[in-house]
């Protein structure tokens, strides 16, 4: 096994995505996916760039959805670097802005992702550990000595958020590196640090239509950063693959940006389901974290999570569990439709009544 593999992936532990069933009996709040349907508009403009036109390469510059985005954050075409989901978007950021001799600062409960990236491109990551409450201990962020800092907003899967004022104190601290916020689950609570590109050279901040716009399948992610930052991500994408985002997908996508009103309602009716269901779930003596994500973060007193995983598993119920120090006490849970949570909600009940 591994003859020949590179030595640079042979002791890699990648990304474990979560589990995606064939049968779709499953009630699914295991991958932070939108109940809800993406925008008509969306899907309007879909079905009609899937025409003859698939044929011809996709504009490689993304000009339409680049306006799209701008628009949707009051910046210039210019601040904005789409690519193919955030994932792809945050390599082409850890690639272009992170050097191996200087360590990469981030939590050590947050995405995951984050370490396989640096293990990848041969970064060496610093972790600051969470509070125990799973709070940021932000002054731990503000010392000197590290070659950049990635911060994810909400962080996953505690789903907290950080305040913009401090956001604004890890900017300042390092001038000199660049600060990359990854803003996945903002579309549900939080403050985005969208506001502060114009002010900072060394911020970047990526975001996806995977959640809030209900566009997963599609794979659209984005950068917002000044045009120098900008550049060295086209650098990146030019050197790897210059058509990162396919005709079908940068109409879609441009669409669904347009069209806020449906935008609002959907995610609101997320994080109002969010809320019904955190405090259910408190009633019945769950720890909930004040999520402010698309999922909440759960822990029994007495009943193992990964007890509930099963057992929720065998009633047709996919959560996601994480065996990982800390947090391996702690479901992290979709938020799904009314209809979902309140059958997770029952199913939860049965399984903790000891």
């Amino acid at each position: 096994m591994k003859k020949h593999w590179s030595q640079r992936i042979r002791d890699m532990i990648p990304y474990v995505p979560g589990e995606q069933p064939r049968d779709r009996q499953f009630i699914k709040l295991n991958t932070n996916e939108n109940p809800y349907p993406p925008s008509p508009k969306a899907l309007e403009a879909l079905r009609a760039a899937a025409g003859d036109s698939l044929r011809l390469y996709p504009d490689p510059e993304c000009t339409e959805l680049r306006a799209a985005i701008a628009a949707a954050h009051g910046l210039s075409p210019e601040q904005v670097f789409p690519g193919n989901g955030s994932d792809e978007v945050l390599a082409f950021c850890f690639q272009a802005f992170f050097d191996p001799d200087r360590p990469v600062r981030f939590a050590d409960i947050t995405y995951t992702f984050y370490a396989v990236y640096a293990s990848y491109f041969g970064l060496t990551p610093e972790l600051v550990p969470l509070a125990e409450d799973f709070t940021l201990p932000v002054a731990d962020l503000l010392a000197p000595g590290c070659g950049g800092v990635v911060l994810a907003n909400p962080n996953a899967p505690t789903g907290l958020a950080v305040k913009l004022a401090d956001i604004r104190r890890i900017l300042e601290a390092h001038r000199d590196q660049v600060v990359l916020v990854d803003e996945a689950y903002i579309d549900f609570g939080g403050a985005s640090a969208d506001v502060l590109v114009p002010e900072y050279d060394n911020l970047v901040v990526v975001r996806t239509l995977s959640k809030g716009h209900a566009l997963a399948g599609l794979r659209v992610g984005y950068a917002l950063a000044q045009p120098d930052l900008i550049a060295a991500l086209r650098c990146v994408r030019d050197s790897i693959n210059s058509y990162t985002v396919d005709r079908a997908a940068q109409a879609a996508a441009a669409a669904s940006l347009r069209d806020a009103a449906y935008f609002q309602e959907r995610t609101a009716q997320v994080v109002r389901t969010r809320q019904r269901t955190a405090l259910a779930l408190r009633d019945m003596g769950f720890a909930v974290t004040d999520s402010q994500a698309n999922f909440l973060f759960v822990r029994h007193p007495q009943v193992p999570a990964k007890t509930l995983l099963d057992g929720l598993r065998e009633r047709g119920i996919l959560v996601r569990w994480f065996d990982r120090p800390r947090i391996r006490d702690y479901l992290r849970i979709t938020v799904g439709t009314d209809g979902e949570m309140d059958a997770l909600t029952a199913a939860l009940k049965e399984l903790t009544e000891v």
